[in-house]
Order: structure tokens, then sequence, then C-alpha cells
């Protein structure tokens, strides 16, 4: 009995400690929510006592009632009592609704008022999810103090076609492309509604890149320095991107083309990391493809750049009115939507004549896709790195075929021609460093 008794006593204990120790983690837990609710409320405060002025025209909320604002929704939302949170909320908004009607009329904007709101909001969130409500606050502070600078965006900085071109991109990003089915449909099954609408974003989205580069670096450096980076998402696309511009502003040809041609160069430095990635043997057996034609491609850049340091290009920004031209985008993923399904139907009548047709038809799309599937072969062990150099070499060329299909189809002859001789020499040193190496 007695040996039960303490037993009994000290399974009374042991229960005891892990309540206090689960309380006491609860209670850390809490108290560690609630600073980070406190903190927002201060940080979105500090922003507003900054605006908050003096005198009879001062705002209604400094930095004290936005951090006893946020920590009361921290403190309501621990309670668990969704009643008292509702209250909490009421109360907050009738406190919101009240500074509003009582204060200056010269400025009838809420922001104060709800932002008082959103630090309820952010400090009740805080509970159960206070990285995301940090985060939310400091998004929120850095959007309440950039009001002068956005308001010079969208009132001097942006014209009302520039903020059009943006709503409308906006729409075929996140409206239209979501929609769209994600699945072979058409003949022979070579048409994706989703990819070629993700070809029109692309090319868009890369337009108005280069449109903010040209009016922030100005032409010399803008378009050429887009082009580089262009070419590392789809060099086809970002010459697409080029030509069209080049059309739109006939002052703008050179830089425009110097651009596509960068283009070329990320695309052959990404080639060789994909390559390299997959298959080291295979990277070693081009080696000196990669390097040849980077070469080349830095060399027709450089020359281009050497001729547009003497063009006179002072004049062009102000002619080009639009951020991106979209009949030119969906140009360029209907021109890459029929290559591609003349490869389908060519893959479907001879069916697989080999690694040589399978790397050609990938490079129609995508000059990385065929190099990748290449180099897999390679790593598996199903083809050998001499072996795999010209595959990789014809999925090079036929990428390069696509380029100058949409260089024309975007820019004209004016725009192809020129560049006509440059993809020919990367291409051209491609092939023989890739015939030097077997």
């Amino acid at each position: 009995m007695c040996g039960l008794r303490t037993f009994a006593k000290g399974g009374v204990t042991r229960h005891h400690l892990q309540v206090n120790f689960i309380a006491t983690a609860t209670t850390g837990e809490s108290a560690g929510t609630l600073a980070v609710a406190l903190g927002i409320g201060l940080l979105m405060g500090l922003e507003r006592e900054r605006r908050k002025g003096s005198g009879p025209t001062r705002q209604f909320a400094g930095v004290r009632t936005f951090a006893l604002v946020s920590l009361l929704g921290g403190i309501s939302a621990v309670s668990g009592d969704g009643a008292l949170v509702a209250v909490a909320a009421a109360f907050v908004a009738s406190v919101a609704a009240l500074g509003y009607a009582l204060g200056p009329r010269d400025d009838p904007g809420l922001t104060s008022e709800v932002a008082l709101m959103v630090a309820f909001v952010l400090g009740a969130l805080a509970q159960e999810e206070p990285a995301l409500a940090a985060a939310c606050g400091v998004v929120v502070t850095i959007l309440l103090a950039s009001r002068e600078r956005l308001h010079h965006l969208i009132r001097d900085a942006m014209s009302e076609q520039e903020f059009s071109d943006l709503l409308l991109f906006a729409a075929a990003a996140v409206v239209v492309f979501p929609l769209l089915p994600d699945g072979s449909v058409g003949p022979y099954g070579g048409l994706n509604p989703r990819t070629i609408w993700r070809l029109v974003v692309l090319v868009m989205a890369i337009g108005g890149t280069g449109y903010v580069a040209l009016r922030l670096l100005g032409p010399a450096q803008g378009l050429p320095i887009t082009g580089l980076a262009g070419g590392f998402i789809s060099s086809a696309a970002t010459t697409a991107s080029m030509g069209a511009i080049s059309r739109a502003d006939p002052a703008l040809l050179r830089p425009a083309i110097a651009g596509a041609v960068l283009s070329n160069v990320a695309t052959i430095i990404q080639l060789g990391v994909v390559v390299g990635a997959a298959s080291v043997p295979l990277l070693r057996s081009l080696w000196l493809a990669i390097v040849l034609s980077a070469a080349a491609a830095i060399l027709f850049a450089a020359a281009g750049a050497l001729r547009l340091r003497g063009a006179s290009t002072d004049g062009a920004t102000p002619a080009r009115r639009r951020a991106f031209d979209p009949k030119s985008a969906i140009l360029f993923a209907a021109t890459v939507s029929g290559v591609t399904l003349a490869a389908s139907a060519v893959n479907d009548w001879f069916g697989s004549a080999g690694l040589l047709l399978a790397a050609g038809l990938a490079g129609f799309a995508d000059a990385h896709a065929a190099a990748a599937a290449v180099a897999a072969l390679v790593a598996n062990g199903e083809v050998s790195p001499s072996e795999g150099v010209l595959p990789v070499a014809v999925g090079l060329t036929t990428n390069t075929l696509t380029k100058l299909v949409a260089a024309y189809a975007s820019g004209g002859g004016r725009f192809a021609r020129p560049l006509l001789g440059g993809l020919v020499t990367i291409l051209g040193m491609a092939w023989a460093g890739a015939l030097a190496m077997r």
C-alpha cells in the first residue's frame, strides 16, 4: 500500500510538471506572437507619425495608436473568443470612422483609417502566422512610405498609354493564362494553349522590360542589357521583342540588333550550364563549340556596340509610346506554334528517325530542351559523348531557324538581314567546334 501511494504521488507530480511545462511553452509562444503584433504596430505607426503633423490639422493616429491597435488584435486573437475579436474589430472600425469624421477636410483620403484596420488584422494574424503577418506589415509600411513616389509614377512618370499597357499585361498574365487548358490539342497533338499564351506573355514582359531599360538607361545601354537578360529566358522571344521595337521606332534599329545578338550569348552560356549539369563528359566534348560560338556572339555584339557608339539615338526614346506591341507578341506565338505543328507533323509521318531528328524537332521550340535531352541520354549511358555532339548542334541549328523566322516576322528585313550574318557566324562557329571534337 505504501508503495502504491508513493507511485500515485509520483504520477501526480509528473502530471503536474508536464502540465506546467506545456503551459509555460504556450505562454512563451503567445508572448512571442504578441511581440510580433506590437512590432507591426510600431513599424506602421512610426511611418504614420512622420506624416501626422501637429496642431489642429494633425492626423488622429500615430505610433502609440497603431501599436495599441495591433496589440489589441493580437490579444483578442489569443483569447480564442470569436465574439471578443468581433467586438474589438468593431471598436477599431468605430474609432477609425470617428477619426475620419472629425479630421481635417483638406485631404479626404482614407489611408490612415484603413491602415489602422490593417494593423488590427495583422496583429490578430500574427497569433497564427507570425512570419506572414510580419512580412505583410513590412510591405504595408513600404506602401505607406512610398506615397510621393507612387503619386509621381502614376501622375507624371507614367502616361495613359503606359498604364493601359500595364493593365493589358496584367490581364494576359493573371486572368487569361490560368484559364487556358494545359494539354495537347489540335492536329498531331502539337499545340498547347497554355504554352502558346506563355510565349505571348513572355514577349510582352521582355518588351516591357526593354521599354523600362530604354527610359532609365537610354537606347545605347538599355536594349543590349535587356537582350542579354532576356536571352536567359528565351532568345527567340527576345529576338521577336527587339524586332518589334525596331519596327516601332527605326531609330532604335542598331541597339535592338545588339540586344538580339547578346541574347544569343546568354543562350550559349545557358546551354553550357544545362549540358554540364546533366553530363560533364558531354560538356567536355562540346567545350570548343561553346567557346567558339560564345566568342563569335560577343565579338559580333561588340562590333555592333562600336557602331552604336558613333550613332545618335538621343531622339529615339520619345517615339516609342507603347511598352510593348501585343500584335507582335501574338504573331511570334503563332509563328512558333506553326513551326512546332509542322515539326509534329513530320514526326508523325516519318516516326522517330533517330536522335538527330528528335533533337532537331525539339530545337525548333528550345535549344536548351534539345541539349538537356541529349545530355540525359549521355548521362544514362545510352549515347556516348561523341555521339551526343551532333544532335546538340542540330538542335541549335533548328532553334536558329526559329529566331530568323521570328526576326523577319517581327522586325522585317531591316532588322533580320543584319542579324542574319551574326546568327550564321555564331552557328558556323558552333558547328566548327562540334566537328573538330568528334
